[in-house]
């Protein structure tokens, strides 16, 4: 699946994104996993390889993450199980990187900020997008 849609962030231009099938099925899967048939949504991690403006997600992982019925601006996402996660990954293909996160909700919430800025602690280059 390929997203043209140029996007001016951090002073650099995204051209394109280039997302592999076993990627979006795993993100199918932990969604329906996860939260079939609720209001809730998934989070996790979106690895692979960046250059010359092109992005190429080429695996990704689940991450547990939580939000409060009653107040959605209170969420806890597992860091550690994060760090874990990827520290394994690094083993598997030492060119894979974190290229961004993903979240299965409809529209983009405050908390959506709130978690983009908490992985940009992790990696400051991430360029977030969005896929329709």
């Amino acid at each position: 699946m390929d997203v043209v849609k140029a996007a001016q962030l951090s002073g650099r231009t995204l051209e394109k994104v280039v997302v592999h099938p076993l990627v979006l099925l795993s993100i199918v899967d932990h969604y329906n996993r996860a939260t079939r048939d609720t209001r809730k949504h998934v989070v996790g991690m979106l690895l692979g390889t960046s250059s010359d403006g092109v992005i190429d997600v080429t695996n990704s992982y689940a991450v547990p993450f939580e939000e409060v019925d009653k107040d959605r601006r209170i969420w806890f996402l597992d860091h550690n199980y994060h760090e874990s996660m990827f520290s394994m990954f690094k083993w598997i293909s030492a060119k894979e990187h974190v290229v961004d996160w993903y979240n299965t909700g409809a529209k983009l919430k405050e908390n959506d900020l709130d978690v983009h800025a908490l992985f940009t602690k992790y990696d400051s280059a991430l360029q977030p997008f969005i896929l329709q």
